[in-house]
């Protein structure tokens, strides 16, 4: 047989003919119309469902819009959603299956403040943005980390409390009102955020008191605190525990104002609470009923034409998950554009240049810059009850 001369090629061009094709045949980069996914995490099963289903159809209705104008960078957007079923551990499983395995370049984070102080971390190390559109926790994007990839389209602890204490005192003239606050770290956000904001009032305070999320009496809580002569209660907490502080009240028939953080509006609370739902008003971001801004109409029309089903206001509650989702993904959008790539730290960096974004919650004005990492604050806070199985608007 005739003997076969060995490769004469150096070594060193035979390897790289090797890594050249594999690049080709591995590493090739990402086609034009491949999507780029966006990662969610939130509570899709459970007591608040409802707001995870919200949440969805906000970033949906807005991926929507985004594809039908031509997607980012050439490419559509595409939602890759898990269901963290409102425990933080599997939050964190969840968002480094769809940091490691989907390829997401951002997340957004759902419901709970629990779930999202454990991805925070996350999503830092990672250096993956992580975009919250509902969890209230001031330490999300206030997290102290040096290198911090934690945004926000929704409320804050801190400026809620603030705005809480101001409308029990302009509405109900409190004096010496109470809280009662979930035992977590979203209530532990809200007890220091009170605590700061009554000194800032000069009002003393009648106690707080904490519960257990899956706690069904309240009775002894709040006997103390009206024992201590409170005039008006602070209220934080998710619709299931909310909904039996009303029946406590009802119970013990203590008919003292309730001025909430926006537990209350994440689901079937009017009709776990029964009548006494009314009488708690709670902050908001936004609302559709007596909406009468253009985008906001627009935006209504888009979700009954993608949603046969969607007959009233009722079927669009709660209104600030679809608000605060909907401006979230626009955001991201522009961020990604303006960063020109997709890695996770030029996508952090775009959302510091963009200019402005005219959205439904507001016209946002260089909505994030390295220090400040909200897009909303006091002067977008509104405060709603339940009417009718709607939310709507206290009338100022």
């Amino acid at each position: 047989m005739p003997h076969r001369r060995p490769d004469a090629r150096p070594l060193t061009r035979r390897l790289a003919l090797g890594l050249l094709l594999t690049g080709v045949i591995g590493l090739a980069p990402a086609r034009a119309a491949d999507p780029v996914r966006i990662g969610l995490v939130t509570a899709l099963s459970g007591q608040s469902a409802k707001s995870g289903e919200a949440i969805s159809r906000g970033i949906g209705l807005a991926i929507d819009e985004i594809n039908r104008a031509g997607g980012v960078l050439g490419r559509p957007l595409e939602l890759v959603a898990r269901d963290d079923e409102a425990n933080p551990s599997k939050g964190v499983l969840a968002a480094r299956e769809l940091i490691q395995r989907a390829g997401v370049v951002a997340l957004i984070g759902g419901l709970d403040t629990p779930v999202s102080m454990a991805i925070v971390p996350i999503a830092n190390q990672m250096k993956v943005p992580f975009m919250g559109p509902w969890a209230a926790g001031t330490g999300i994007t206030r997290n102290g980390a040096a290198d911090n990839y934690a945004f926000r389209v929704s409320a804050v602890d801190a400026l809620v409390d603030e705005a809480l204490v101001a409308y029990a005192v302009k509405t109900y003239g409190a004096k010496k009102p109470g809280a009662i606050l979930v035992n977590n770290a979203w209530g532990e956000s809200n007890q220091q955020g009170l605590v700061a904001a009554l000194k800032a009032a000069n009002l003393p305070s009648a106690g707080i008191e904490k519960f257990e999320a899956n706690d069904i009496d309240m009775v002894p809580q709040l006997s103390r605190l009206r024992d201590a002569g409170a005039d008006t209660l602070f209220l934080v907490g998710n619709v299931g525990p909310s909904a039996q502080v009303v029946k406590s009240l009802d119970r013990m028939g203590w008919t003292v104002p309730v001025v909430s953080h926006w537990g209350p509006a994440g689901g079937r609370f009017d009709e776990l609470a029964g009548p006494g739902a009314a009488r708690v008003h709670f902050v908001q971001t936004f609302t559709f009923a007596g909406n009468e801004a253009p985008k906001a109409k627009a935006v209504l029309d888009a979700l009954k034409a993608k949603d046969p089903a969607i007959k009233s206001m009722a079927d669009v509650t709660p209104a600030v998950g679809i608000a605060n989702a909907y401006d979230a993904t626009h955001l991201i959008a522009l961020a990604i554009q303006a960063a020109g790539a997709t890695q996770g730290p030029k996508v952090r960096d775009g959302f510091y240049k963009i200019s402005g974004y005219s959205g439904l919650i507001k016209t946002y004005d260089k909505p994030f810059t390295p220090e400040r990492h909200d897009a909303l604050g006091p002067d977008d806070y509104v405060f709603a009850r339940f009417q009718n199985g709607e939310i709507v608007a206290v009338a100022k």
